[in-house]
């Protein structure tokens, strides 16, 4: 090689390498080819009241009388199926009051792909809406724990869940929905 041809291609290698690189980090194609499952219970476990180590509720002051538990079944509040949006999305969004007052957003049965920076959130616009963008004051539940399984995210606190429309998969570093459910309520 010439003199010349070395200056050019040294430095032109130099860029492909930091390209190639920076590809790798913001695409992770390695993540086409793995799952992560995660297979978490809804949690559902309370325990008797207490205060200055006496028992408030039930059967305290009674002879014979055990701890009294506060009700252990959550209560569901809404629920609905996913769609697929830029990646095959499926399984069930449901939302769930706990016997504590605190709330749940469960997806069960979750099929989706691997991503960068995939996170989950509630939105106010429906599931197809949620395709073109979350919309104004989408929040923000967590990143996806696995893209496959069952899992649980806790709502913050004082959010009206009934004012959500939809749950969205939602890949960050490209701004894609990879899918979203509608929330429906549950009556009973």
């Amino acid at each position: 090689m010439s003199r010349v041809s070395r200056r050019t291609v040294v430095p032109l290698l130099l860029v492909l390498v930091v390209v190639a690189g920076i590809g790798l980090y913001l695409f992770q194609p390695w993540k086409a080819f793995t799952d992560t499952t995660v297979n978490e219970a809804l949690p559902t476990a309370s325990a008797p009241e207490v205060k200055d180590g006496r028992q408030m509720k039930g059967n305290a002051g009674r002879k014979g009388g055990g701890p009294s538990m506060t009700s252990t079944r959550p209560k569901d509040l809404a629920e609905g199926r996913f769609v697929t949006h830029e990646h095959g999305t499926s399984g069930t969004a449901r939302t769930v009051r706990l016997a504590d007052g605190g709330q749940v957003l469960r997806l069960a049965d979750l099929k989706t792909s691997e991503g960068p920076d995939v996170r989950v959130y509630l939105s106010y616009r429906a599931a197809d809406g949620a395709k073109a963008g979350l919309g104004d004051e989408a929040v923000a539940l967590g990143k996806l724990k696995g893209n496959l399984g069952n899992q649980n995210y806790t709502v913050p606190a004082g959010t009206d869940l009934s004012k959500f429309r939809s749950v969205v998969i939602w890949c960050e570093r490209f701004s894609v929905s990879f899918g979203a459910a509608d929330l429906a309520p549950v009556s009973g």
